[in-house]
């Protein structure tokens, strides 16, 4: 059990990409019920990202294993760069991002409800995990909801975007859903034995 029974709490980001969306949430619900006496993972999904995760079904999956899902009224609403200013969450995870916040993040622009997360968490020295869906020039494959494969082109300034969030203080870039379980354990594994 968390010390003194109150769990850390997390913020994790869900934007408008469907690369890697249904791996993602099934880690998160794992990773949720590994940790469940000491996480509380809070959910921000943004405009573009509640239009994916009800594409691929997902919104009811969300809504039943985590408390809290929020969807982006605005930059600021609901209030999560507040929240991550005054240290009200362990760190903040935006997985999968897409080319369009990765790029936003990267040039200091903070006009929508994760890009403007992701700038204060960065100003106010909480981490920030950010798993882009476009990290590397190449072709990729993706899944669509029905199954079948789509083929994208990821494009070399896509990927400089991703490059500039490598050099970005606190701030840290994954590839892979699998990734995810190495931050849990990094910051909650040695309370679960307490």
């Amino acid at each position: 059990m968390a010390k003194n029974g109150v769990k850390r709490k997390i913020a994790w980001g869900i934007t408008g990409s469907g690369d890697r969306i249904v791996e993602t949430v099934e880690a998160m619900i794992e990773l949720q019920k590994q940790y469940e006496d000491v996480v509380d993972v809070r959910v921000f999904v943004s405009k573009a990202g509640e239009q994916v995760i009800k594409y691929y079904k997902l919104f009811n999956t969300l809504e039943k294993h985590f408390d809290k899902v929020w969807v982006e009224i605005n930059s600021n609403s609901p209030f999560l760069a507040g929240q991550l200013q005054v240290k009200r969450y362990e760190f903040l995870l935006l997985a999968p991002t897409t080319s369009n916040t990765v790029a936003k993040i990267s040039l200091g622009l903070a006009d929508s409800l994760l890009s403007n997360a992701a700038i204060m968490s960065q100003k106010a020295f909480v981490p920030t995990y950010i798993m882009p869906c476009d990290y590397k020039p190449g072709i990729l494959t993706t899944q669509l909801p029905d199954g079948s494969e789509m083929k994208l082109r990821i494009r070399k300034e896509d990927a400089e975007h991703v490059q500039r969030l490598r050099l970005m203080e606190d701030t840290f870039v994954i590839e892979t859903p699998l990734e995810i379980a190495g931050i849990f354990e990094k910051y909650f594994s040695r309370l679960q034995s307490t």
